[in-house]
């Protein structure tokens, strides 16, 4: 499990002053890359080491209760293969203790051909050990 933590700002709210939900949709894509790159990987990385790119074919959010500014949102984010091409990432929203949501991304592996096209292919090996090794380290904002 990785785990990573940011603070909510003014503008993430709405009038009600609660987290505007389509944040929770940015702060899942933005917790994944703070993922990669404390396994030594970017989105440019991968592309460069593998060739490849990780495209979201799915998300999704459960909302439980809310969240509101200066609150610091706490994400626990844990992944699984899906199928041989893809793999599921996890997440878990507290503050304080208190279950915020849950939310899900399914990232499909893809390859990019000489004209910038993608095809799927098997999730590199490689790749899944950096992404799952236990010595990330956490990051903040």
């Amino acid at each position: 499990m990785f785990k990573t933590s940011l603070t909510i700002e003014w503008g993430d709210c709405d009038e009600a002053g609660i987290v505007f939900y389509p944040n929770y949709f940015y702060w899942l894509d933005s917790s994944f890359q703070r993922l990669l790159r404390a396994r030594g990987l970017s989105q440019r990385e991968v592309r460069k080491r593998f060739g490849a790119v990780t495209p979201i074919v799915q998300a999704h959010a459960d909302f439980k209760s809310p969240a509101r500014y200066d609150d610091v949102l706490d994400i626990e984010v844990t992944v699984a293969l899906d199928r041989e091409r893809r793999f599921k990432v996890d997440y878990r929203f507290s503050t304080g203790g208190r279950l915020v949501g849950t939310g899900h991304e399914v990232r499909a592996w893809a390859l990019i051909d000489a004209e910038g096209g993608l095809k799927g292919a098997a999730v590199d090996p490689q790749f899944w050990a950096m992404l799952t090794a236990e010595d990330a380290v956490p990051t903040e904002s």
